[in-house]
């Protein structure tokens, strides 16, 4: 049986790293697992968490979807909304599989990806965000960048920033924020996803709603080694 016939019939679990829960799901299953994470989850208490939710799950490979910067595989800082300890944590050993490693805002990009040139913001605990130009992801984090001498566009879309400034006003500032990436980045389309995306009323223009389940066809498509598929940028 040739290399990439055996790729194709692995069984690929998915890991979606979030400020509020950790969410699992097996290929070839329907029904996400999930657990609590929060400020003082670790990377092995993670780890210990998904062994224990899909312990009847069998696996081959791993994918992660982490909420910080990825670079060549592996995370660069240490996330905003977690503990510590994340940075040279040897997720392979610690898992007994394979592992890949992506920004969870680049897996949701990639699982929702169509085609050209398209632009992710993951609207959640914070504000996640990807582009994808021809296949290939440029993870980036436009959520630090400086909105005023008070507040980045995290503190400005994320859940604080929704808390702080009340529905309308938030859904005036994203629509703003939206328009002014637009502008600068020149995306076919932009997808809008991430826990929060629900509480807009009317997306700006040339967006769509981006579906959560697409985090997890992301994690799958980690695994497609077909040229041009995935390239981490970040």
């Amino acid at each position: 049986m040739s290399t990439s016939r055996k790729k194709a019939q692995s069984k690929i679990l998915v890991i979606d790293v979030g400020g509020s829960h950790v969410k699992c799901l097996l290929s070839g299953e329907r029904t996400r697992r999930k657990f609590k994470s929060g400020p003082a989850l670790t990377p092995q208490q993670m780890v210990d968490g998904v062994l224990e939710i899909v312990a009847d799950w069998r696996f081959d490979v791993v994918s992660i979807g982490y909420p910080g910067v990825v670079n060549q595989g592996t995370p660069a800082r240490e996330p905003h909304h977690l503990a510590p300890g994340w940075i040279g944590f040897d997720f392979e050993t610690a898992f007994g599989r394979p592992v890949r490693i992506v920004n969870d805002a680049a897996m949701q990009a990639l699982g929702s990806y169509r085609g050209g040139k398209m632009l992710f913001l993951g609207l959640g605990t914070g504000l996640g965000s990807a582009l994808i130009v021809e296949g290939k992801i440029v993870a980036m984090e436009l959520g630090h960048l400086r909105r005023s001498k008070r507040h980045d566009y995290e503190d400005l879309l994320g859940k604080r920033g929704y808390k702080r400034l009340g529905r309308k006003k938030w859904r005036r500032k994203v629509r703003a924020v939206v328009e002014g990436f637009s502008a600068a980045l020149l995306p076919d389309e932009i997808v809008i996803g991430g826990g929060q995306a629900d509480r807009l009323k009317k997306l700006p223009s040339h967006s769509r709603l981006g579906n959560n389940a697409a985090a997890f066809l992301g994690g799958f498509r980690l695994w497609d080694d077909t040229p041009n598929t995935y390239t981490d940028l970040s």
